[in-house]
């Protein structure tokens, strides 16, 4: 049986060794697929078949065999987990508690925190949901008051990401270099200079010749290394140590800016509860969201988050839902409506009954796939990778040659070495390697803010090249909800609208079929009078007696075989429901899933984006199919189709435009949602379904974020471009120009830390404004 493991990586600060990590795992024999995203610090591996620990062990080597200084902290359920006490006031006690806790079989590693009343276990190996009860347990033991809240090992520091340690180092160098320069021609500059260089470089060294004595040569630090030591070798100690100290600059630029959008996207979608108020008959207690059981009772607070999915058994109120469906309108809830976890209170306190486990609930859901959709990388971002893999050895032997060849032929070996370093200088590929994947995470983050989640790059590229959009209708264009648009009345007939519509509302509300709702609702019948000797004929209508007058409604079919005579054909608009009366025709209720308010809109702005071609299918009749389409603005329309004939068709479809989308309501259009290039799940809060099936789920029912999410996957793609064709634009000139002796070593400095920070920035305008500009 295959596995699945994830590990948070920490002190990989690399994004080429990242790279070349998922390579040489994916090569081990064992593994299915193994993606390493460098924006969230993730490794996540699959294998082919069940492993024993000494085949995750040898994963683990192979990944500190590229970066030895990483840490890898495994994120199975059973190896760690965080409380954050409450009740904790005494440091005898804590220390009591972590000896007793360390006490227990198969416990690894305790970490009590007094000070911010945290603690940590590790264990051994996997472990059950009863291991952590026994914890809790224990620890109550030693500490009766103890209240325990589950949270998340956060792997995100407290502190800006621009604030830290490099950056003072990174000060104290430029201040070093400042003095250095100051004192030109004298031994006291070099001493400066050399500190200077020391300061800024002394990891890149070390890294490097690490790297050499375990066989990898060609990366960045490699190649900073060289270039900046050559550099002293000619007695050009300032721009050598320029090189390493503007090197770092970009390192810490990049680093701070990546991990700045991890954070902004990180609140975003920060969505969990970090306790629930579990009701019971002793009172109320405060719990972590993962032991709350089915059916228990939930109460939340005015301005706190819903921890679960439940139903509202007591209280009134309005939520926001705006972090889960981008909404900004509240909505109300009361009693025996759903209320789904990760929505706000913003009213009165309120109980639910909880639906859900956390594990399966919305909020889960929505957060477990907001991190795992960095991992699937687009196209131009793996390309971009192996591209790096091959590009900087290939730089490296033309360094090489530049230095070596000239020299042979018309020597001056200090003047091609210092053209050669310049060059070296140049390719480091940073601006690529960083820029491209920090673009597709910016584009999933945006469009997560708007209730839209993007299953990874890959979707948000494929959507950027889509000319044919396909639609389903009910549900999707349409409400989905039936209403009566017109009635037309028997000439002669002996009833009013209104008192034929009361009659056939009391038959009708015998009924759950949506078309009888929307008939019983719109004739607003009584409740306290129902209708006797009721038939439900399947396909063709309903009969029964009301108020000692017999009915019958439903298609001309019906009414034939109770010979009735009607017309052959009723005209008007939608679905016709023929009701006799007493064995006489006494009118027809025209029924109609109406349109959503903003379809129209939708599909302008949809076409106006450059989408060629519009179709939507249809289970209904080509006339009321066609109604729906020309309404809307949609170009064509193929009806009647069973769920089996709408894969077919859209199979069809696919054949004549292969950059297709399908947007459905993702239960009864999962087999079409998972054929298509680009599935799209409308109005799919807490779908199952439509989660697994889609490739997008857009978590409102808001047309309107088809054209939202296809602005910001061209502007995702267009930036990617943007930022390919200047940095290699760029680096070509500069290589060129270097090779040729016009391009000093500062022209070097710009062209690899000043585009790679162009570059970002330039991915970072995805976070902001407007995502059609």
């Amino acid at each position: 049986m295959p596995l699945t493991r994830t590990w948070n990586l920490e002190n990989l600060d690399c994004a080429n060794c990242s790279a070349e990590i998922e390579h040489k795992i994916s090569s081990q024999a064992g593994v299915k697929v193994a993606r390493l995203n460098f924006m969230t610090k993730k490794l996540t591996v699959e294998s082919t078949t069940s492993q024993d620990h000494l085949f995750w062990a040898n994963l683990e080597k192979v990944a500190k065999s590229v970066e030895p200084s990483l840490v890898m902290e495994p994120l199975e359920a059973g190896y760690s987990k965080t409380w954050r006490l409450e009740g904790l006031d005494c440091a005898s006690c804590a220390s009591d508690v972590e000896k007793a806790i360390s006490r227990m079989h198969g416990v690894s590693e305790v970490s009590l925190d007094f000070m911010q009343s945290k603690l940590t276990v590790k264990t051994t190996s996997t472990v059950s949901g009863s291991f952590w009860s026994k914890v809790i347990e224990v620890a109550k033991g030693v500490d009766a008051s103890l209240i325990f809240i589950n949270e998340t090992k956060s792997t995100e520091a407290s502190h800006s990401p621009w604030l830290n340690k490099n950056l003072a180092r990174l000060l104290a160098s430029l201040t070093l270099l400042a003095i250095g320069m100051v004192f030109k021609d004298n031994q006291t500059s070099q001493w400066f200079i050399v500190a200077a260089y020391l300061l800024s470089g002394y990891d890149v060294l070390l890294k490097a010749g690490r790297n050499i004595l375990k066989g990898r040569v060609f990366d960045e630090n490699f190649l900073m290394s060289i270039a900046s030591l050559g550099a002293m070798a000619i007695s050009q100690f300032s721009e050598g140590a320029a090189v390493m100290l503007f090197y770092q600059v970009g390192e810490y630029f990049q680093g701070a800016a990546v991990d700045s959008s991890r954070r902004s996207i990180a609140e975003a979608m920060n969505l969990k509860s970090e306790c629930a108020r579990l009701v019971t008959e002793e009172g109320t207690l405060q719990v972590a969201p993962e032991q709350v059981e089915v059916g228990s009772v939930v109460r939340v607070l005015n301005g706190e988050r819903i921890p679960l999915d439940g139903i509202v058994i007591k209280g009134s109120t309005s939520i926001d839902t705006r972090s889960l469906t981008g909404e900004s309108v509240p909505r109300f809830v009361e009693s025996g409506d759903e209320a789904l976890s990760g929505s706000v209170n913003l009213g009165s306190v309120i109980e639910l009954e909880v639906t859900k486990p956390y594990r399966e609930s919305t909020v889960s859901k929505i957060m477990a796939l907001v991190e795992d959709a960095t991992s699937h990388k687009a196209p131009t971002e793996q390309f971009i990778t192996k591209f790096a893999r091959y590009y900087t050895p290939i730089v490296v032997l033309l360094a090489a040659l530049i230095a070596i060849v000239p020299t042979l032929l018309v020597g001056s070996f200090s003047l091609w070495l210092y053209r050669a370093l310049v060059f070296l200088v140049i390719s480091c590929p940073c601006a690529l390697v960083i820029s491209v994947p920090l673009s597709y995470f910016a584009g999933i983050g945006k469009s997560a803010t708007y209730g839209i989640l993007v299953k990874g790059g890959n979707y948000l590229e494929a959507l950027s090249k889509i000319d044919t959009m396909v639609f389903d209708k009910t549900g999707t264009i349409t409400e989905g909800n039936f209403a009566v648009v017109s009635v037309q009345l028997a000439v002669p007939s002996p009833y009013t609208e209104k008192e034929a519509s009361r009659l056939l509302a009391i038959l009708e509300k015998s009924s759950t079929h949506p078309i009888a709702n929307a008939l019983a609702s719109f004739g607003q019948a009584d409740d306290t009078i129902h209708a006797s000797e009721v038939t439900e004929i399947s396909g063709l209508g309903i009969e029964g007696l009301v108020e000692g007058h017999a009915l019958v409604a439903g298609n001309a079919r019906l009414l034939r075989e109770k010979g009735i005579a009607v017309a052959d054909e009723s005209k008007g608009l939608g679905t016709s429901v023929l009701l006799s009366i007493d064995g006489k025709l006494a009118a027809t209720f025209f029924v109609e899933d109406m349109p959503k308010a903003n379809a129209k809109e939708a599909i302008g702005k949809i076409k106006a984006m450059g989408i060629k071609r519009s179709v939507m299918l249809s289970g209904d009749t080509l006339a009321v199919a066609n109604s729906i389409a020309q309404r809307v603005g949609i170009d064509e329309t193929q009806a009647l189709l069973l769920p089996q004939q709408k894969v077919e068709a859209f199979i069809r479809l696919e054949a004549d435009s292969p950059h297709i989308a399908f947007v459905g309501d993702g239960i009864n259009d999962a087999p079409v949602l998972a054929r298509s290039k680009v599935g799209i799940a409308m109005g799919s809060m807490g779908s199952d379904a439509a989660i697994e099936a889609a490739d997008i789920v857009i978590m409102n029912d808001d047309l309107l974020s088809i054209p939202r999410v296809m602005a910001i996957a061209r502007k995702t793609k267009r930036i990617v471009v943007q930022n390919i064709t200047f940095a290699l634009s760029i680096k070509a000139i500069t290589l060129v120009l270097g090779a040729l002796g016009y391009a000093t070593m500062w022209w070097a400095v710009f062209a690899d830390v000043g585009v790679a920070i162009l570059a970002i920035l330039n991915a970072l305008r995805i976070l902001l404004g407007n995502p059609a500009r």
